[in-house]
């Protein structure tokens, strides 16, 4: 049950930033594009999730590496903000 759920986490974030890129392409709003790397960077917490619990969970850990890829794509949709908020 919770593999599902970590693999439905990634493909859900996948498909944000695949509409928020394809949104960017077509408007080329700047915060839309920020908002995409901060959902692709997530979709690669979300992966590293999902190596580190279901597919190998007990010979790596990647609990450090999941946070830090998260907390870098949400350092980036602020930046982003505060960026075209001026």
């Amino acid at each position: 049950m919770g593999a599902s759920v970590y693999f439905l986490g990634f493909l859900t974030t996948l498909l944000c930033a695949v509409l928020l890129a394809r949104g960017y392409a077509r408007s080329r709003m700047k915060l839309l594009l920020w908002s995409a790397l901060c959902f692709f960077g997530l979709t690669v917490s979300n992966a590293l999730v999902v190596l580190d619990l279901v597919i190998f969970p007990t010979s790596v850990d990647l609990h450090l590496l999941r946070l830090a890829t998260a907390a870098v794509s949400m350092v980036l949709l602020l930046f982003g903000l505060l960026w075209e908020s001026e």
